[in-house]
């Protein structure tokens, strides 16, 4: 049953209006007016913007809804300095966390040597012990998504009843898709899907009777199509809803809370329906840094990756060694161009970069499919949709299996990865989603890209395999950071694809540090979006500093330890924001009954 007035129709059934160029800038940097019917709406609000004060001038809500009424006011606890470097932070959220991270990349860079076999043992601990914890939290999260859209509380809009969207469906798409695109499915686009074939292609291997294979499930052990079914869902599983649930429920958390409830767009105010005013002392702190560490701990995961596959692609292409100090090299100078266009802005950094990104991996995706086997790519992503559906529940189940490789090194890893991730691409999903049923905002972000990455695992791996098949035994031997370099080998104008290969992984690189850094600096000043610029200078230096820490201190093992580290709190976090949503959205029914 729909809240919204069915005449006239709001939201996207209503009859399609003039593009808003401006309104769509100015919702981007949070400063976007609010459409009211009001005829005389407050004039403060609407003269205060982030550019004049530091604090986000979030649209009112528009229609009746539950506004909480506090008095903490962006910003009253922060400490302000102006010379010789300007500074304007929230002391404890800033204080602990920049101690904390800074501390850590010393201590891994001094003591490298006894850091790696700490970060082995610690990811081997946490993921063999817990997996079960993350797999049962990633299942609710994407019960909840499921159980909104279906139930009556999916009609709440966010913004208020009376809210429109601030871009239409198909710039809304396309912001969903960026989002969707990043390092982690360029560095296992390829080696991902041919490796879970391989593995249960082999089948189970066992020793002494345990399990010494990565095979999903029982394998298909002899059966090349059974191999590619499996191998083929079980990445799905890890690039589908589960993933993009975890974002949905930071996203809508976040959106519903500031945008209805009047809150400032913080992981704090989320947990007002819990902790009420005591969210602006030490609870709402201790949950802000901990969202602080798992963002930038999982963007230091991505930027490695991103480090690694771009030197072994360089190496490749041009010879340049493949070395350690190759690889600092390569993360202190994107660090630099990252921190450019951090000091350029939104506007003229990021924003391009963006837009530059986006053209590219669609480019590369379109040349895969077209010069690839096209109709078994196609063929393949409606098969690989079908095959994902059937095995959903059995790689759901944390319990009474035996593949442990798999789950413990695959799945529980990534589970972490995500929700560490989640506070970055939640709160973007989330200031572009304004104007959205609950509904509408699920469906969209749980399939839409969703939709995409199975495209894109289908066109790279599907290849990849269909190579292997045909006898190719490149793309296998090769280390994992060079296997999409072996598959484009193989594919006309291999020295462009490969070029353009490095030059996205790379742009992925600038954007992930410039915009997480523009993320964690929010936070970390008590939610000011206009912060001075050597605040997030500071947070993208530390980014590739923490990247190259994690690097030399223990490489890939040493990246997924501190993804999974610092994802097992903030996964208590999600499930304290699930309980959150329930209350908010169903005040907001209340409102309107």
């Amino acid at each position: 049953m729909s809240q919204t007035p069915t005449n006239p129709p709001k939201g996207p059934g209503k009859p399609k209006a003039p593009r808003d160029i401006a309104r769509e800038q100015d919702a981007l940097s949070g400063r976007v007016p609010p459409r009211s019917t009001k005829p005389e709406p407050k004039p403060e609000p609407a003269e205060v913007t982030a550019d004049e004060s530091g604090v986000e001038a979030l649209p009112e809500p528009e229609g009746p809804t539950e506004i909480i009424e506090t008095d903490y006011e962006i910003g009253q606890d922060n400490i302000e300095g102006r010379a010789p470097i300007p500074f304007d932070i929230h002391n404890p959220v800033f204080g602990i966390s920049a101690v904390a991270v800074v501390l850590f990349t010393v201590l891994t860079i001094v003591f490298n040597e006894q850091a790696e076999p700490m970060f082995s043992s610690l990811r081997g601990t946490l993921t063999s012990n817990l997996d079960w914890f993350f797999m049962l939290a990633g299942n609710l999260f994407v019960i909840m998504c499921l159980a909104l859209i279906v139930s009556p509380l999916g009609s709440v809009r966010l913004g208020g009843p009376d809210a429109t969207p601030d871009f239409s469906l198909s710039g809304w798409f396309a912001m969903l898709f960026a989002a969707g695109m990043g390092i982690g499915l360029m560095f296992y686009g390829v080696s991902e899907p041919l490796g879970h074939f391989q593995a249960a292609l082999g089948g189970p291997v066992l020793e002494d009777g345990v399990r010494t294979d990565w095979a999903p499930l029982d394998g298909a052990p002899g059966d090349e199509a059974g191999a590619m079914r499996l191998g083929m869902a079980a990445t799905i599983f890890h690039w589908g809803l589960h993933p993009w649930a975890v974002y949905a429920i930071v996203a809508l958390a976040l959106g519903l809370f500031a945008y209805n409830k009047g809150l400032p767009l913080t992981l704090r105010s989320v947990f007002y329906p819990i902790f009420g005013e005591k969210i602006w002392g030490w609870p709402g702190h201790i949950i802000d840094v901990l969202a602080v560490l798992a963002t930038i701990f999982g963007l230091a995961t991505s930027l490695g990756l991103g480090a690694e596959q771009a030197t072994a692609g360089l190496a490749d292409l041009f010879g340049i060694p493949a070395e350690m100090t190759t690889k600092v090299v390569l993360i202190l100078a994107i660090t630099l161009v990252a921190t450019m266009s951090v000091v350029l802005g939104v506007e003229k950094g990021v924003k391009r970069l963006s837009e530059l990104n986006m053209i590219l991996a669609i480019l590369l995706l379109v040349f895969v499919i077209l010069v690839g086997p096209t109709l078994a790519i196609f063929s393949g992503f409606f098969a690989n949709l079908g095959n994902y559906a059937a095995e959903l529940i059995p790689l759901s189940n944390p319990f009474g299996r035996t593949d442990d490789n798999f789950r413990h090194g695959w799945t529980a890893f990534y589970w972490a990865w995500w929700i560490s991730w989640s506070p970055f691409v939640g709160m973007f999903i989330a200031r572009v989603s304004r104007g959205r049923s609950v509904r509408e905002f699920l469906i969209a972000v749980l399939i839409v890209p969703s939709v995409i990455s199975v495209l894109w695992m289908t066109a790279l791996g599907g290849t990849a395999i269909d190579m292997t098949l045909g006898g190719f035994a490149g793309i296998t031997d090769a280390a994992l950071e060079l296997k999409l370099f072996e598959m484009l080998s193989q594919l006309p104008l291999s020295s462009i694809t490969s070029f353009i290969g490095i030059v996205l992984v790379i742009v992925f690189f600038v954007t992930s540090s410039d915009s997480g850094s523009l993320v964690i600096d929010t936070i970390a000043a008590g939610g000011k979006v206009n912060a001075p610029v050597p605040q997030r200078i500071f947070w993208c230096l530390v980014e590739g500093l923490i990247a190259i820490a994690l690097l030399v201190g223990g490489g890939l093992i040493a990246l997924q330890a501190m993804a999974v580290s610092t994802g097992l709190p903030f996964t208590v976090v999600l499930l304290g924001a699930c309980f959150a949503i329930v209350k908010g959205l169903m005040a907001e029914r209340r409102e309107l009954a």
